[in-house]
């Protein structure tokens, strides 16, 4: 995957994030808009780095949340709701 690639998928992510803004529910931009914090911190983590990809994203951004969740930052039934967002964003690039 290119670095151009990597940054269309990241645009398009973004895209679809900021949607929820637009479209969701209380509890839908709830966990978008911390997904999206969490998202936008290790971005430039992932493009800077020599493997510039979205596994790379997906690795980084998984531990990331794992550190946060592992801290209790969410309740178990709104971290499920946050990973399911991410897979449903890494899974479904273009939905």
């Amino acid at each position: 995957m290119s670095h151009q690639q990597l940054e269309a998928f990241i645009q398009q992510a973004e895209s679809q994030l900021d949607a929820v803004v637009d479209n969701g529910t209380d509890d839908e931009l709830f966990i978008a808009g911390y997904l999206h914090g969490h998202f936008s911190l290790v971005v430039s983590q992932a493009l800077s780095s020599e493997q510039a990809s979205i596994e790379t994203l997906d690795k980084l951004l998984c531990a990331n949340l794992d550190s946060a969740f592992a801290q209790k930052e969410l309740e178990p039934e709104d971290q499920q709701k946050v990973l399911l967002l991410w897979q449903s964003l890494v899974k479904n690039p273009s939905s």
